[in-house]
């Protein structure tokens, strides 16, 4: 529980982005958070029992949600939403996703 604590007040600061670019410090943070969710809830599932194909699904569900989250979180408290923010954690999960699904475990 303490990881997803920090994950979401890493995810959910404030930075005070003044323009939505598509490439940039954010873009990168949005990245790779997805891809750590993606990699931290896919091991998690494995390590209660789930298969690997219910726990690269599992894992997906929760990172689309922590991004998802983020965005409504950002529209609801006066922040930035971005679609341009959901491309790279989807791309961010992406990328996990491909890396988890050829792993030999």
């Amino acid at each position: 529980m303490r990881a997803f604590a920090l994950i979401f007040t890493l995810h959910f600061g404030n930075g005070g982005v003044a323009a939505d670019r598509w490439f940039g410090a954010d873009k990168a943070k949005h990245f790779f958070m997805a891809a750590f969710v993606q990699s931290v809830t896919f091991s998690g599932f494995r390590t209660a029992g789930l298969g690997r194909n219910a726990s690269l699904v599992g894992a997906t569900i929760t990172t689309a949600a922590v991004g998802v989250g983020k965005e409504l979180y950002d529209a609801r408290t006066g922040g930035d939403p971005s679609l341009k923010d959901l491309t790279w954690d989807a791309g961010g999960m992406l990328a996990a996703g491909v890396l988890l699904h050829r792993t030999p475990r």
